[in-house]
C-alpha cells in the first residue's frame, strides 16, 4: 500500500523513498494523496507523488469502494455528492462521513484530486495544449482547471509544463501515449493471458504482450493499446476521436487491467490459506481484471465464443483500418434487444433499468437482478459481478468461505494457475 508522508514544518507531502529527511515528530502519514491535499499539504516537487498509483486501500468498506467506482466513472462530472449517495441508498452527509472516516477526504475532494493529478501527468507526458489538458482531465472550464491546479500544486498549468523534466515527455508516432502507474508487484503476463483467453473476436486482441481493443465514445470509434512500460507503470496508447474526458478512458483502462485498487490485505489473507497460499506466493502480482464495457462483459458471460463471433459480426458497427484483426466495436444493449434467448432478455433488462451494471450495486442485489433474467445462472452472474469490481464474487463451485471477502482475487488466482497449466 502506498502511503504519503506530510511534513508540518514545510507543508509538503512526499511519496515513499523521497530523499527528504524530516524529523519524525513533524511527519503525519496519509493513505491517499487527496487526503494530504485536503489537509492543506502540497505535492513534493522532487518525488512527484502524482506519478505513482494512488489506489484506495482494500480495508475501506464495500460501500465506499462502490462509491469510488462511481466517481471514477465520472458521476461527479455532472452530478453532486447527494446524487452519488442516492445511487448507493445513503444520504450525502453519511457518504461524506464514511469518506472522511476511511479515506480522510470528501467525495468531491477525492474527485478533484484525481482530476488534478491526471492533468499533471498529461502536462508531463504529452504535448496537448493546456486547454486540451483541462477538458481531457474532466474540468468544466479553464478557470476551474487553473484554480484547482494552483490549489493542489501551487503553480499554474503553464508553469508546470515549463518545468517538466526531459525524460517525462513520451514520444508518439500516432495517438496519445500515457503512463499508467501501478503499485508493485504487478503481473502483466498473467493479466495479458487472462484477457487473451477471453478476447472478443474482432473487438479485442493480445499480440506479443500488447492488449488492444476497439472502443466507442459517443458513437465514434477509437483504439486502445496497453502494454509493458516499466517497473512501476504500463504504457497506454489511445487513438480517440477527441480528447475531452480522456481521464475516464484512462481510468476505465486501469480498471480493466486491475491496477486501480490496492490488495495488500487480500494478498496477506489468501497467502496464509492452505489451498491458495502457494499460488499467491508464487504470483503475488496477480490482479482482478475489470471490464471495459459492462454490457459486453455480461454478454460474454452467457454466450460462447461462436455466439460472440456471430453477435459482433451481425450487430457490431464496422471499423476499418485499425489492423491487428480488429474490425468491429461491440454492439450496444439497444442493438441486441431483438435477439432471441438470453442475449435479448439481458439487453432488454439493461435497457429497461432492471439490471444496472455501473458498479454501484451491492453484490447480492446485482446477482439477484441478473439471475432474474431467463438464462442467466448464478455462476454467470458472479462472473459478471467479479469483472465489475465486486471483491467477494466468485463463479466457482465450492469457493471457500475462508477466502471471504476476497473470493474474486482467489478465483482469478485459480484461473491463472489453470491457464499456466494448460500452457505447459
Amino acid at each position: 500500500m502506498t502511503t504519503y508522508s506530510a511534513v508540518r514544518t514545510t507543508g509538503i507531502y512526499c511519496r515513499p523513498g523521497c530523499g527528504a529527511k524530516p524529523l519524525a515528530e513533524n511527519v503525519r502519514t496519509y493513505e491517499l494523496a487527496s487526503a494530504a491535499e485536503a489537509a492543506g499539504y502540497r505535492a513534493c516537487l522532487r518525488c512527484r507523488p502524482y506519478r505513482v498509483a494512488g489506489t484506495v486501500g482494500d480495508d475501506a468498506p464495500e460501500l465506499v469502494c462502490r462509491a469510488v467506482q462511481l466517481i471514477i466513472r465520472g458521476v461527479l462530472d455532472e452530478a453532486n455528492e447527494a446524487a452519488v449517495g442516492a445511487r448507493l441508498g445513503v444520504s450525502a452527509r453519511h457518504l461524506r462521513r464514511l469518506f472522511n472516516d476511511h479515506l480522510g477526504v470528501t467525495p468531491d475532494q477525492f474527485a478533484r484530486s484525481r482530476r488534478a493529478h491526471f492533468a499533471r501527468r498529461l502536462l508531463d507526458d504529452s504535448d496537448l495544449s493546456v486547454a486540451d489538458v483541462a477538458f481531457a482531465s474532466g474540468f468544466g472550464s479553464l478557470r476551474q482547471f487553473n484554480r484547482a491546479m494552483k490549489e493542489v500544486f501551487r503553480a499554474s498549468p503553464s508553469e508546470m509544463r515549463e518545468r517538466r523534466r526531459r525524460g517525462d515527455r513520451l514520444t508518439a508516432d500516432g495517438g496519445l501515449v500515457l503512463r499508467m502507474p501501478f503499485t508493485a508487484p504487478y503481473d502483466w503476463d498473467a493479466m495479458a493471458g487472462f484477457l487473451a483467453e477471453r478476447a472478443v473476436p474482432g473487438v479485442e486482441s493480445v499480440v506479443d504482450g500488447v492488449y488492444r481493443r476497439t472502443v466507442t465514445l459517443d458513437g465514434a470509434p477509437g483504439l486502445l493499446e496497453i502494454g509493458p512500460g516499466g517497473a512501476d507503470h504500463l504504457l497506454l496508447r489511445a487513438h480517440l476521436p477527441y480528447w475531452e474526458g480522456v481521464i475516464h478512458v484512462v481510468e476505465r483502462a486501469a480498471r480493466l487491467v486491475g491496477i486501480d485498487a490496492d490488495q495488500t490485505l487480500a494478498v496477506a489473507q489468501l497467502a496464509a490459506d492452505g489451498t491458495l497460499g502457494p499460488l499467491v506466493t508464487a504470483r503475488p502480482g496477480v490482479r482482478v481484471p475489470g471490464a471495459w464495457g459492462p454490457f459486453e462483459t455480461a454478454v460474454h458471460a452467457v454466450v460462447d465464443r461462436a455466439g460472440l463471433d456471430r453477435l459482433v459480426g451481425e450487430h457490431g458497427p464496422r471499423v476499418d483500418g485499425l489492423g491487428h484483426g480488429l474490425t468491429r466495436t461491440f454492439p450496444s444493449a439497444e442493438a441486441l434487444t431483438a435477439e432471441p434467448g438470453v442475449v435479448g432478455a439481458l439487453a432488454r433488462a439493461v435497457e429497461d433499468g432492471d439490471v444496472v451494471l455501473d458498479g454501484g450495486e451491492p453484490l447480492d442485489d446485482l446477482v439477484g437482478s441478473l439471475t432474474a433474467v431467463p438464462g442467466v445462472d448464478v455462476a454467470a452472474a458472479h462472473h459478471i459481478a467479479l469483472r465489475l469490481g465486486a471483491r467477494d464474487a466468485s463463479p466457482l463451485d465450492g469457493a471457500s468461505a475462508n477466502w471471504r471477502p476476497w473470493r474474486a482475487l482467489a478465483t482469478v488466482h485459480l484461473l491463472v494457475a489453470g491457464l499456466s497449466a494448460a500452457g505447459r
